[in-house]
């Protein structure tokens, strides 16, 4: 029997709807039960103030904020006023990224549905811009897709290409976000094909000249060896050769790359560049830097650590009320001109010449100054990996 959705209709995947997101059907249900008791008691309007941010015992901690984007989406019908940051800006622990203002029963059964949007997609960004930072000017990839759900498969390449990812693995995030995607070939090409130079050859008479010729050599060959196998078979469009190398066949990857580096520049490829891939993460770009040009990245990026936001009441009914361990009262945060932040007090004046940085919540559809502000931060020394 085919499981029915609540609307209706014939359920085939194990992912929510939009409907039902907007209907909070994917609430934790004790935020159903405790709207049962404020109605019960006509508590269900009281107005509260809330805010969003990372508790953390780091104070280095930093992180970029994404998701705000499908948060605006929930809450574009909901009567809260709802103030942020701008997506893609660098905060740290405690900073206030996002505050709602209302109503809690407007609300309250939508706690899930924000926190897990903002959570797992500054997640991804962060783990982007973390790689980003460790490749310095080279070329970064979002390879991560295939390592989670494909309904989320927008979300991790649109927060992937946020963070400071080059472009994406997904032709549906091009689609959909107007963002570059880039692919090589798979093993299973070469596999199918029969061999590395065929299947150089097969690539290059098939695929639109605008497409890189980045050539996988490592189904059948050594690396060095397949290296040259497919330099020599399109020697006038090759632009890189992408090691994939199984991890108990690496060794030292570096000094296999600089290997691969030596065959390809002594035998008049010096233009062919090295690009990885394979478990690549931040401590394995800042091992290969030395020698390699450009890397492809999956789990490291579509599986980061998630950013464990926590959404808490400072008041209710206009007076400060807050649980252990927060800090209690309304914040305001506030950006220096040196581009650090100041968290203070709703009470307290602002810094001279500092910049409110919690403004009306609103959906950017201009991905590429998304990028482009979380680059600008990162390129300002502030942030360390």
């Amino acid at each position: 029997m085919v499981e029915q959705r609540a609307d209706g209709g014939a359920k085939r995947f194990n992912t929510a709807t939009d409907a039902e997101i907007l209907r909070a059907d994917v609430a934790d249900s004790y935020f159903h039960r405790t709207m049962e008791v404020l109605r019960a008691r006509g508590l269900q309007d009281s107005p509260v103030h809330v805010e969003v941010m990372l508790k953390s015992s780091d104070p280095d901690k930093w992180f970029v904020v994404a998701g705000l984007d499908e948060v605006a989406t929930l809450l574009a019908d909901v009567e809260v006023e709802a103030r942020a940051v701008p997506e893609g800006t660098i905060c740290r622990p405690f900073e206030p990224i996002l505050t709602l203002t209302g109503p809690y029963g407007a609300f309250a059964e939508h706690e899930t549905a924000i926190l897990g949007m903002l959570c797992q997609a500054s997640g991804v960004a962060t783990g982007a811009a973390r790689c980003r930072l460790a490749a310095g000017e080279k070329p970064v990839i979002s390879f991560g897709a295939r390592r989670m759900h494909p309904a989320i498969t927008p979300m991790i390449e649109r927060n992937a290409y946020l963070g400071g990812c080059d472009s994406v693995a997904v032709d549906l995030a091009t689609k959909r976000f107007d963002i570059p995607s880039s692919g090589t070939l798979p093993h299973a090409l070469v596999l199918v094909i029969g061999s590395t130079a065929e299947t150089a050859r097969a690539f290059d008479e098939a695929v639109d000249a605008s497409v890189p010729r980045t050539i996988l050599i490592d189904t059948f060959d050594d690396e060095k060896f397949g290296a040259l196998i497919a330099a020599r078979a399109i020697p006038d469009t090759i632009q890189a050769v992408r090691l994939d190398t199984p991890g108990n066949r690496r060794g030292d990857f570096r000094d296999l790359m600089r290997e691969v580096r030596w065959e390809l520049d002594r035998n008049g490829f010096s233009h062919v560049k090295i690009f990885a891939s394979g478990g690549i993460d931040v401590e394995y770009i800042l091992h290969l830097n030395p020698v390699c040009d450009a890397y492809g990245v999956g789990g490291a990026i579509a599986s980061a650590p998630m950013i464990d936001y926590s959404l808490d009441i400072v008041e209710v009914n206009g007076e400060d009320r807050s649980k252990r361990g927060k800090r209690g009262g309304r914040k305001r945060l506030f950006e220096l001109k040196d581009g650090t932040h100041v968290i203070l007090p709703d009470n307290q004046p602002p810094p001279e010449n500092a910049r409110d940085l919690l403004g009306p919540l609103q959906a950017s559809g201009d991905l590429p100054a998304l990028r482009e502000r979380v680059l600008e931060q990162l390129s300002s020394g502030r942030y360390t990996l």
